[in-house]
């Protein structure tokens, strides 16, 4: 992911948990603010809940992969927040989790979804 599409700093993350609103189900948490930038910024929170280090950064790199795939339109911070049964689920689990959440934003089109 490009430096320009990643939320860094506390007060970047500290923003959006603030002022955001929430949607979750059983597997992440979605908090989303719009910005003031044609790029959309994610962060990615997986605690030691999940598991170790190496269970947390495969969820991690999961997280990644499944919100390249969505293509998010541009201007929002975005933190996804992955709970423990994240570390055990299948990468397609995921993606249908986070997609379902991105729909219920309202940041996605179901059209623009993908499969």
């Amino acid at each position: 992911m490009d430096r320009r599409h990643r939320l860094t700093g506390r007060k970047s993350f500290s923003n959006v948990f603030g002022q955001s609103p929430v949607w979750s189900n059983n597997l992440l948490v979605l908090r989303a603010l719009p910005n003031r930038s044609e790029d959309s910024r994610y962060g990615f929170v997986v605690s030691r809940r999940v598991g170790k280090a190496v269970v947390r950064n495969r969820v991690r790199r999961r997280l990644r992969e499944g919100v390249k795939s969505l293509g998010v339109p541009g201007g929002w911070d975005i933190v996804v927040t992955a709970r423990p049964p994240a570390a055990a689920a299948p990468f397609s689990s995921l993606r249908d989790a986070m997609r379902n959440l991105f729909l219920r934003a309202g940041l996605l089109t179901e059209g623009a979804a993908g499969g």
